[in-house]
């Protein structure tokens, strides 16, 4: 178990939530399952995607239970999004850096399976793991949207917890150079951008205003250090 700071009651939400999913091990087997999965996201390379992450994920989970069908699988599909991480430099080169969403998947099924959680359930779970790969939730699937927009609630911030996240983003990305890093964010804020919705649940539609206004100026400054940094290479040559 990390020696991180852990919320007294996270532990105890994880087994609710794989006992709400049907899970039939006894509660040591569930402590144990949910200290490791603790012990991943409390890893030193994690700066933004890390154990604060989850917790405001759950906390958004819970904003949205409502909207939920399954809220014990949302949960357990939040727990397990990014249990694997990589941010090393031939992963984010290749496009795959950060929160690795199919092996996460399959940690999910393994997990889940021993603590003796239902096939459909554990296939639903590591659908919507799977899912926010795309940040794109089938329109079937009221779950998946709630799990989606948890997500990307963060984009919603006010400014000033906008700001450190990005500052949190880039540390975990540090050994990426600055033009590479700026290129590969602002490529990501367009593609946001260019959706037609960030939000597809009623309540996360709420979030949309102000997760574009965020965007949109994340991007002008993205382009204007971009700019800055032409600016600089052509009056060295």
């Amino acid at each position: 178990m990390s020696t991180t700071t852990v919320p007294a009651w996270l532990a105890p939400a994880y087994a609710r939530a794989a006992v709400g999913a049907g899970a039939t091990a006894s509660a040591t087997q569930l402590d144990a399952a949910a200290d490791r999965l603790i012990d991943r996201w409390t890893e030193p390379v994690r700066r933004y995607h890390d154990l604060g992450h989850l917790v405001d994920l759950l906390q958004h989970v819970d904003e949205l239970q409502q909207e939920a069908h399954n809220l014990h699988l949302v949960k357990l599909a939040a727990w397990y999004h990014g249990a694997v991480f990589d941010a090393a430099e031939g992963a984010a080169y290749a496009h795959r850096g950060g929160e690795d969403e199919t092996a996460s998947a399959e940690v999910a099924r393994t997990d889940l399976r021993a603590l003796g959680v239902p096939d459909a359930a554990v296939d639903t779970v590591a659908s919507m793991v799977e899912g926010l790969a795309r940040h794109s939730a089938p329109s079937d699937s009221v779950d998946a949207a709630v799990l989606s927009d948890a997500d990307l609630a963060i984009l919603a911030s006010d400014p000033q917890r906008y700001r450190s996240y990005l500052e949190r983003v880039r540390e975990e990305y540090a050994h990426i150079p600055t033009r590479d890093y700026l290129e590969a964010r602002r490529s990501i804020v367009e593609r946001l951008l260019a959706r037609e919705r960030l939000y597809t649940s009623p309540l996360g539609a709420t979030w949309e205003r102000q997760a574009r206004e965020n965007l949109t100026a994340e991007r002008a400054r993205l382009t204007r250090e971009l700019s800055r940094i032409d600016e600089l290479s052509t009056e060295t040559e």
